[in-house]
């Protein structure tokens, strides 16, 4: 039975996975006061930097892809030379860098197209070297107007999206969804935040993960929201953190309960979500108000902005949605929900910055797809 030792070569990590690794054992010692969050903070120390050390390895690649592109493209448009080159460029960079993955003739064309897609190496290093190939695959696939492929870059490094992800927003046109909600946001704050309140919220959300059948009652439709809460974050999209469900209101012995509570963390602020399985009716936002102006006077700490409100409707007049919005000073957003729009999000969908071993992953399997 053979040890396992600690080695970081990539190649001898394939042959290692028959080994028996044996847990190392725990000390017995009295822990000093304060270690726990002492060993907390290396831990997360070493956490960042390995991650930041994978990062800038995937930049490095990316870097060197646009740099081959680029020569191959120079070749073919100063030279003449043809796609037969390619394979034989596959053959000889194969054969002297056997260690290494990416060089397949279907990976070196992508190569070309993405220097082609992408001229300056100004343009790369700001925007796409900072994402996953596969990612940019995708952006190459799926997108041909350099402009709107941009856009979905900035937003892939903003948010993190993975290549999941990626595909759901750009099939559902993010891009014209993003600041099309019906505002008064002009009214309610200054033109900066104003134009960034707006950005954060869309029109439509997509909901197609709550299945077959359109929920009746706002009841269902809630319960299947906060039941895929992690999807549901999603698609309101980064920087919302879930407060509660049904948080509880008085007022003067009445009692009032809001859908859905959240808070913005980019915004600083409260965000006051109300559910309706049907039309968009006036009436809404007159209660939907009344929570802000409650919420604003109860919950807010000194270092909060007011909050903001956002009714989720199943469909809706837009000339009666603005004009029922006229008049009230506190931020209010009007949208409807769709629950098929594109296809059901995948089951292991995920938004975040891919993780350490995906990453690693990622450098040494590209070559297989």
């Amino acid at each position: 039975m053979e040890i396992d030792k600690p080695n970081n070569s990539r190649k001898q990590r394939g042959k290692d996975k028959d080994k028996v690794v044996f847990p190392v054992p725990e000390p017995k010692l009295h822990l000093p006061e304060g270690y726990a969050d002492f060993i907390k903070e290396i831990k997360e120390s070493i956490f960042k930097k390995r991650l930041e050390t994978v990062i800038e390895a995937n930049s490095a690649m990316i870097m060197l892809y646009w740099e081959i592109g680029n020569s191959i493209l120079q070749r073919q448009k100063n030279e003449g030379w043809g796609a037969k080159v390619i394979d034989r460029m596959s053959y000889d960079l194969k054969t002297e860098f056997p260690e290494m993955g990416g060089f397949s003739p279907r990976n070196l064309k992508y190569m070309r197209k993405f220097a082609e897609a992408w001229p300056t190496v100004e343009l790369v290093q700001r925007t796409v070297a900072l994402i996953p190939w596969r990612s940019n695959i995708t952006l190459l696939d799926k997108l041909t107007e350099p402009d709107l492929r941009l856009w979905y870059a900035q937003k892939t490094v903003e948010n993190g999206f993975g290549k999941d992800m990626l595909v759901f927003q750009i099939e559902s046109q993010l891009h014209k969804r993003q600041g099309a909600t019906i505002n008064n946001f002009n009214v309610s704050f200054p033109p900066a935040k104003s134009d960034l309140a707006s950005q954060i919220f869309k029109d439509p959300y997509v909901f197609d993960f709550l299945g077959t059948a359109d929920p009746r009652l706002e009841a269902e439709l809630e319960k299947k929201l906060t039941d895929h809460i992690q999807k549901f974050l999603l698609e309101l999209g980064q920087g919302f953190a879930f407060v509660g469900r049904q948080v509880h209101l008085e007022l003067g012995g009445d009692d009032f309960y809001i859908d859905l509570l959240f808070y913005h963390l980019k915004l600083h602020c409260y965000v006051v979500i109300e559910l309706k399985a049907g039309q968009f009716e006036p009436g809404y936002v007159s209660k939907l108000n009344m929570y802000l102006n409650v919420v604003n006077d109860t919950l807010l700490h000194p270092d909060d902005q007011p909050s903001i409100g956002l009714l989720l409707v199943k469909s809706k007049n837009k000339l009666v949605a603005e004009y029922s919005l006229s008049g009230y000073t506190n931020p209010i957003g009007v949208a409807n929900w769709e629950r098929d729009l594109v296809k059901s999000l995948p089951e292991n969908l995920k938004s975040s910055l891919p993780s350490i071993e995906e990453i690693e992953k990622e450098l040494e399997n590209h070559d297989n797809e």
